[in-house]
């Protein structure tokens, strides 16, 4: 027993890992963009920051979303295929910011986990 619940926690990190990984290396190209300061060493600073912040924060989005994912098609299956149903729970859960930006840390930008933002 000892065995299989070391070889279940293994695979729920992975599972938990990776998308988190590929979606940072996805995303990283524009996650710690700061127009301004990209020279100063406050700029670097503020980088650094969103960076750190991101890895936990997009990381509980990714598993908000996936739960948001599962649930929806859940309620989807239960309604007898009622679209809206499902996409009421899958857009708030699905969109919003995965990542935290510069400007997010200095309050120029708002920050949003539960979806519904254009910006």
């Amino acid at each position: 027993m000892r065995v299989m619940s070391r070889a279940f926690m293994w695979r729920m990190r992975t599972v938990t890992i990776v998308p988190v990984i590929a979606l940072l290396i996805a995303l990283g190209g524009n996650s710690a963009i700061a127009a301004d300061d990209s020279g100063s060493a406050g700029g670097a600073g503020l980088q650094a920051a969103s960076w750190l912040a991101t890895v936990p924060y997009g990381a509980a989005k990714v598993v908000y979303a996936i739960s948001g994912g599962v649930v929806g098609s859940l309620a989807w299956m239960m309604s007898g295929g009622n679209t809206e149903v499902a996409k009421a729970i899958w857009n708030p859960s699905m969109t919003g910011h995965y990542i935290v930006q510069p400007q997010n840390l200095t309050g120029d930008k708002a920050l949003h986990f539960v979806g519904g933002s254009s910006d």
